[in-house]
């Protein structure tokens, strides 16, 4: 092999090459297939937030966590959780220097774009009977048409008991969709905008066609319906004015590609960083500073809401520690780091007009960085120090974690956020990270398996950092 020219080197030295994780590491590509094994259950078990809560409830249970008490005081490596109202979790393992060093926070949103029932949903109409929905969340409407629809959620009843309702994920269960025209009458349809393809008033899932044997009933289907719900859950038409109904795809996630080096399913965003956010903490044993892992909801909405990072409950769990241990938890938040773990749009090569390919993110190449999220001129947006982003790419490189860095799409097109801002907004410093994936909100997204692993080693070196 010839010698390499003085410029060929300085061309190694200075020029930064990325590069797919795969290509250069077959040990990472078998740890990253045996981890996504892992991650495909947690995701089939948990469609919605209240799935996710409780089977990560009982994860942690089964690795000797135990449920918070306020009052109490803790030593290094205790292990603590708590639900908050069954719909977000929080866990943290006590590190060995005190609060006021600093807390190491990873919070990732476990609640993903969906249909949801509305108040009143339940209606006739030519001998079928439908669901009318609201949907939650950015999603395309026109993608969740003619697909296998699961419902998923709880009815509370009159005298105060709750029945949880999920049909449509087991072998033998029946599924629901939502209808739509076939080409030859859709001339009409063809014509509206892509927005448009089917409206927020006709994402109405078919639940049923058969009547009582009664002449005399007006809404035979409907009642028919009711018995048939009335029987299995012991409820009514009122029950569900109160009641907390999720409309999900009913398919489970699967291996993509004929070598299987991805997942496509419902729910990456953002359980693909909330899973390896919480083996992380599961396996943090001894931990310099203490780690705080938060599985949030809301923000596909904004993280308004007792269960979103807008309310104090993750912070209010950082001061009762503090404060239980008499320290200062106005000195715990100054000296804290926190790492905001939510997707990002995978670099597409079949939508390639949507990106800017130098500062895109790619599907294999390996956990994603931002520096700052928001839209247009960085509206609405945390943007991380230079100091923060140096320690925490610094750490990785020493780890021989694989990471890169960029935005999520041209400039003017559009822009998202994460809850990064809100856990600036107390003074805690902020970097969003996550894993890029294609199709993001669709029914069926795409990520990488080596781009999970390295998210999970990410989190592991971030929680037992000095």
């Amino acid at each position: 092999m010839a010698e390499k020219t003085p410029t060929q080197q300085l061309a190694e030295k200075l020029l930064y090459k990325p590069a797919y994780v795969a290509d250069k590491d077959a040990d990472v590509k078998q740890k990253a297939h045996a981890f996504a094994e892992g991650y495909k259950k947690f995701l089939d078990n948990g469609k919605t937030e209240r799935e996710v809560a409780a089977e990560s409830e009982q994860m942690l249970k089964d690795a000797g966590y135990v449920e918070f008490d306020p009052k109490k005081t803790y030593q290094p490596g205790d292990k603590v959780y708590f639900v908050q109202f069954k719909k977000a979790v929080v866990a943290s393992t006590i590190g060995t220097r005190s609060f006021e060093e600093g807390f190491r926070l990873v919070i990732a949103h476990i609640d993903s774009p969906r249909l949801d029932l509305r108040p009143n949903p339940l209606y006739e109409a030519n001998h079928l009977s439908y669901f009318k929905t609201h949907y939650y969340g950015g999603i395309r409407k026109y993608q969740w048409g003619t697909m296998p629809l699961a419902i998923h959620g709880v009815f509370t009843r009159d005298d105060g008991t709750t029945v949880t309702v999920r049909v449509g994920e087991d072998e033998g269960d029946p599924v629901f969709c939502i209808t739509d025209l076939l080409p030859h009458l859709g001339a009409e349809q063809n014509d509206r905008k892509l927005s448009e393809g089917i409206k927020a008033e006709e994402l109405n899932v078919l639940i049923g066609s058969d009547a009582v044997e009664d002449a005399d009933i007006k809404e035979a289907v409907k009642l028919n319906t009711l018995m048939l719900l009335h029987e299995k859950y012991g409820i009514t038409e009122k029950e569900f004015m109160r009641a907390e109904i999720e409309i999900t795809p009913a398919y489970k996630c699967r291996d993509v590609g004929f070598d299987r080096s991805m997942v496509g399913g419902y729910g990456h965003d953002d359980r693909v960083d909330a899973y390896p956010a919480l083996m992380a903490e599961i396996e943090t044993k001894d931990p310099v500073h203490t780690t705080v892992c938060v599985l949030t909801d809301k923000e596909e909405i904004g993280s308004d809401g007792v269960t979103g990072m807008q309310s104090m409950y993750v912070f209010h769990f950082m001061q009762l520690l503090c404060r239980a241990a008499g320290q200062d938890d106005i000195l715990a938040f100054q000296n804290s780091v926190c790492l905001s773990a939510d997707v990002t749009a995978a670099y597409d090569p079949s939508w390639a007009g949507a990106f800017e390919p130098q500062n895109g993110t790619y599907a294999g190449r390996g956990v994603a960085f931002f520096k700052y999220t928001g839209g247009g001129s960085k509206g609405s947006a945390s943007d991380a120090c230079a100091e923060l982003v140096s320690d925490v790419t610094r750490m990785l490189d020493k780890g021989n974690v694989a990471w890169q860095i960029g935005e999520l799409g041209r400039l003017d097109l559009g822009g998202g956020g994460t809850i990064a801002k809100y856990v600036a907004n107390r003074g805690i410093p902020v970097l969003d990270i996550g894993v890029p994936v294609l199709s993001m909100h669709s029914p069926f997204e795409v990520i990488h398996k080596t781009d999970l692993y390295m998210a999970y080693r990410a989190f592991s070196l971030f929680n037992n950092a000095q």
